[in-house]
């Protein structure tokens, strides 16, 4: 027996439509979520352009509807936060510790977006009587969604308002695991935050988190910067948008930092041209973090690196969601993690189009997608 989904539909040409899908029940290892609540962020209107059909979403947050055989982690009923790194546990990234760049599973590393073992098995969801895959393996713009045992992880608090929890499967997740398991931002330190949407507000959260001693956010927009401070920005530069390479932000980043530069900085734009933009604003030996997710080519100015600078390019904030959802909540219960507050607007299912033009013009810093 299956059951009908109202679901978000990428058509694969820019477009999409909301329309029913099928869904089967749980085979082996997999388990069926009726979705609550799934956040939206620019990787999800991206999905309108990969050029197939596919359910859209990858942050969600729901209840465990079925399970099929196997099944440990999770049982009908339990409060889950959906995951699309999906590990394998035995491939050699798996084996490092690597889980979140899994060679099999990964959508991203082992797919390109794409089926890979890690999605349910594909005949589990049809559309006009065809199998169709699931954004990121997971699909969550969707009543229900079906998906590996390992993409979900129990929520230890059951009644956390779902909106909030869907938000740290991808981009709190994505934000505070950059500064605290990439680049381990130290106590006492500076950290520079350019673009403050949700994953720049994640990135301040996570450094205040870890003590940062001064966090500087740049915008270009106002209200965002008023925002960044509530979440923990000790100070704030308005940029120019026509600042090339926020290299005139970068000198008011030194006068802020003994004419060194910042420890860290994180890029948190999503905007090609300013992929390189963090390597000016550290000190000699400082740490740059290019968040966002930029696979354009771009063209970096060697000098930037001098001297002895670090650029890394995390994946998903070197997520372990079994150890880091946890934890994640568990700074959420003591106040010291904001969610709630990132969440500027919710929205049914209908509403995306509009959800999608509030998040594009830069009106939310977090957008949610909300079900009955």
């Amino acid at each position: 027996m299956s059951l009908t989904s109202k679901s978000a539909i990428a058509k694969g040409d820019g477009t999409y439509v909301i329309d029913t899908v099928s869904v089967a029940k749980p085979k082996k290892n997999e388990v069926l979520v009726r979705m609550k609540a799934a956040g939206l962020c620019h990787t999800d209107h991206d999905s309108l352009n990969w050029g197939k059909p596919i359910v859209m979403g990858h942050e969600g947050s729901g209840v465990i509807e079925a399970i099929g055989p196997d099944v440990e982690n999770v049982a009908v009923g339990d409060t889950v936060i959906l995951n699309w790194a999906t590990p394998c546990r035995s491939c050699f990234q798996c084996d490092l510790g690597n889980e979140h760049i899994c060679e099999n599973n990964s959508p991203v590393v082992a797919g390109a977006n794409g089926y890979t073992e890690g999605h349910a098995h594909l005949e589990g969801t049809r559309y006009d009587g065809e199998p169709i895959e699931r954004s990121f393996n997971i699909g969550t713009l969707s009543e229900y969604t079906l998906v590996k045992a390992s993409a979900v992880v129990k929520n230890p608090v059951s009644d956390m308002s779902f909106a909030a929890a869907s938000i740290i499967s991808c981009g709190v997740m994505t934000g505070y695991g950059s500064v605290v398991n990439s680049a381990k931002v130290t106590e006492g330190s500076s950290v520079v935050v350019l673009g403050t949407g949700g994953v720049g507000l994640s990135v301040i959260q996570g450094a205040k988190v870890n003590k940062a001693g001064k966090i500087i956010a740049i915008d270009i927009n106002t209200n965002r910067l008023e925002l960044a401070k509530k979440f923990g920005a000790t100070h704030t530069i308005l940029a120019d948008r026509e600042d090339t390479g926020l290299l005139l932000a970068a000198k008011e980043v030194k006068k802020m930092t003994a004419n060194r530069g910042a420890d860290y900085a994180f890029e948190c734009t999503a905007v090609p041209e300013l992929g390189a933009a963090p390597l000016a604003m550290v000190r000699n030996a400082g740490t740059a973090v290019q968040v966002s997710g930029i696979e354009q080519e771009i063209v970096i100015d060697m000098n930037l690196f001098e001297w002895d600078k670090v650029y890394i390019n995390p994946l998903y904030g070197g997520c372990n969601p079994e150890k880091d959802f946890p934890k994640i909540v568990e700074h959420y219960r003591s106040g010291a993690l904001k969610l709630e507050e990132m969440i500027t607007q919710t929205y049914k299912l209908d509403q995306l189009e509009q959800a999608f033009e509030d998040m594009l013009s830069g009106k939310n810093a977090k957008g949610v997608i909300v079900f009955e």
